[in-house]
């Protein structure tokens, strides 16, 4: 099941995608086994609707590859989440070198702590695509990651979260301008989806929404991103996540 948060008029809303049609629920699906989530019966074609992130998670963490066999986790803020279709804000004010990796984002639908890997399927609600953006420069002169890591629109979601799938093993392309930049599998990752929740929440207990960032399954991000570039991370049986890199201040 394809579950969007879509912008309709004034209002904002959760909703079911099928084909080229949305439609909407009530209230939000985390708490909720998604078979069942419960229809307003207004549905609306995609094309009148706008995305939107498809949470607002309280945090972000990512885990980036370590000296040894622990990944390095990191934070990104709710503020650097951003919705499909919008603007990636390069911060040419600070940051001369700005890239991104296109990664699985693993989406929590239950408070948890201290979750066994073999249970971890029942705090996963669903998966997504995401863009981990990093501004290079300010990584390798920051010595940590707060900064590079960490600006508004640094993290793109979207283009909906996707409850079907097991996360085992899946195409993920990422595109600058159509053309190729990185191309792996799930598989391929350093940390398995189960063992990575497991890792988190003994380390942080985890809320409805949270995401976690997967990690590029080896080092390959797009290279250096230039005003107008448009990034796509694309990943099988999940979809396509779009954002166009602007100037930002």
């Amino acid at each position: 099941m394809r579950i969007a948060r879509f912008a309709k008029g004034d209002g904002v809303a959760y909703g079911v995608v099928e084909g080229e049609t949305i439609s909407e629920l009530h209230g939000h699906p985390f708490g909720v086994d998604p078979g069942g989530v419960r229809l307003t019966g207004r549905v609306y074609p995609l094309a009148e609707v706008r995305l939107l992130a498809p949470v607002l998670p309280s945090k972000v963490i990512g885990a980036a590859a370590g000296t040894g066999d622990e990944p390095v986790l990191f934070l990104k803020p709710s503020t650097a989440v951003t919705g499909p279709g919008d603007a990636i804000k390069y911060p040419v004010k600070l940051a001369e070198r700005v890239d991104a990796s296109g990664e699985l984002a693993v989406i929590i639908g239950r408070l948890c702590r201290q979750v066994p890997r073999e249970r971890a399927d029942e705090v996963i609600f669903g998966y997504a695509c995401a863009a981990d953006v990093t501004a290079r420069d300010l990584m390798a002169r920051d010595g940590q990651w707060v900064r590079a890591k960490g600006f508004d629109t640094f993290c793109p979601l979207g283009p909906w979260m996707e409850t079907a799938p097991a996360a085992g093993d899946l195409a993920i392309t990422t595109t600058v301008n159509g053309a190729v930049r990185a191309r792996a599998r799930t598989a391929e990752l350093p940390w398995d989806v189960a063992g990575l929740v497991s890792y988190v929440s003994n380390v942080m207990t985890l809320l409805p929404g949270d995401v976690l960032l997967t990690g590029a399954p080896r080092e390959a991000g797009t290279g250096p991103l230039s005003h107008g570039d448009e990034v796509s991370v694309e990943i099988e049986g999940i979809g396509t996540l779009t954002n166009r890199v602007v100037i930002g201040d």
